[in-house]
């Protein structure tokens, strides 16, 4: 396997704090990685590092590009789908709308594309014209992500997922994220709280404490280390 995301020594400030202190990871191509810690560890802020949305310095490279002075939309356009916390649905416009506003950055018909989510997400066709205001926030979640697989991203920032759903949902969820990567080569670079549940479906993790990266290795190697089975999986 190959690299498709490298951080080196990256930094990050939201004016004066210092959020993120020489961040340092890799994310091969076709991988699931699971970022992990503590909050205010700096999981949101490396994702946004990536994505362009806040102060960034130190190295990021995607397949191969340097990212230093690319910002959202760039980012975007070169394959990178950033779904945050809170899903960030258009409460005001339909299932339909906000699903083609994921099409933004390409060129031609957007059915085809909307076809296919619609294969993972068979409901969304039926409430196609629906507000997306009046869903669940767990049918929110679930459109959040088909809008950006609308975008047929290669790499996925996944933040907070499972963040205020039900169990039931939070599985269906990630079933379909695992989907995705083995059936399409979805590369996926999640943070998440729940670290069962994170490295259960990725192949490798880091763990990050105050704005660095504290371990790092496989996920049977994270399951098995002693300070994050007390820490983080309870046992």
């Amino acid at each position: 396997m190959t690299a498709l995301l490298e951080l080196e020594d990256v930094e990050a400030r939201y004016g004066p704090v210092h959020a993120l202190h020489g961040i340092s990871l890799t994310v091969e191509e076709g991988s699931v990685v699971a970022v992990l810690g503590p909050n205010g560890a700096g999981k949101t802020t490396t994702l946004r590092a990536i994505s362009g949305t806040v102060r960034r310095s130190g190295r990021i490279q995607f397949a191969g590009r340097p990212l230093g002075r690319v910002g959202p939309d760039g980012v975007a356009r070169l394959g990178i789908a950033h779904v945050p916390e809170g899903r960030g649905t258009f409460s005001e416009l339909t299932v339909w709308e906000n699903l083609r506003l994921g099409a933004y950055t390409r060129r031609g018909s957007v059915e085809p594309e909307l076809e296919r989510v619609f294969t993972y997400f068979p409901w969304l066709s039926e409430r196609r014209r629906q507000q997306a205001g009046t869903l669940s926030g767990g049918e929110q979640q679930m459109l959040a992500l088909a809008r950006a697989f609308v975008h047929r991203p290669r790499l996925l920032l996944l933040d907070e997922p499972s963040l205020g759903l039900a169990p039931v949902l939070v599985a269906e969820l990630f079933r379909i994220v695992r989907d995705l990567n083995e059936t399409e080569g979805l590369t996926v670079l999640v943070v998440e709280q729940n670290a069962h549940l994170a490295l259960q479906a990725a192949d490798a993790g880091y763990v990050l404490e105050a704005g660095r990266v504290a371990l790092s290795g496989t996920s049977d190697q994270l399951r098995s280390d002693d300070s994050v089975r007390r820490s983080y999986l309870g046992y």
